[in-house]
């Protein structure tokens, strides 16, 4: 992309992010994470489980995609008070473009929402405009 057209943006200058791993992102409100083939498959491989024994417990089936399961309180199934992610280093790509998701990122106002509920959102390493490009664009959430 060009310099130029990066200009447009109203994060030109970048936007700071460190993940404090708090999992904020990973718990309370239910919602959805949805999820390719791809991931599951990494998944299960990490976990040294069967895919479709991964599938049939940890995943279901919601507007005609699949998304992660959760507990009861709306956690993540892969949420663990004591360690935190259980699959983090295979975490699919709507957890790994966090925050930087499109409608995080409208408006200074929408950032500023994500910056008031995720304590890692505009505190630590500056992400330059090329990077939230890339995370904005990995993933439709």
């Amino acid at each position: 992309m060009a310099d130029d057209a990066q200009e447009e943006y109203w994060f030109a200058d970048g936007l700071r992010f460190t993940c404090t791993q708090c999992g904020k992102c990973c718990t309370g409100e239910p919602g959805f994470v949805w999820l390719t083939e791809e991931e599951l498959e990494r998944i299960a491989h990490f976990r040294r489980e069967p895919l479709d024994v991964v599938r049939a417990v940890y995943t279901r089936m919601a507007r005609n995609r699949r998304t992660l399961r959760e507990a009861a309180n709306g956690d993540c199934v892969f949420w663990s008070a004591t360690k935190g992610c259980t699959v983090y280093p295979v975490r699919p790509a709507q957890c790994r473009t966090w925050p930087f998701w499109e409608s995080n990122l409208n408006t200074p106002d929408d950032w500023q929402r994500t910056v008031d509920i995720c304590p890692g959102s505009g505190e630590g390493e500056l992400i330059p405009v090329e990077e939230i490009l890339k995370r904005m664009h990995e993933v439709k959430v």
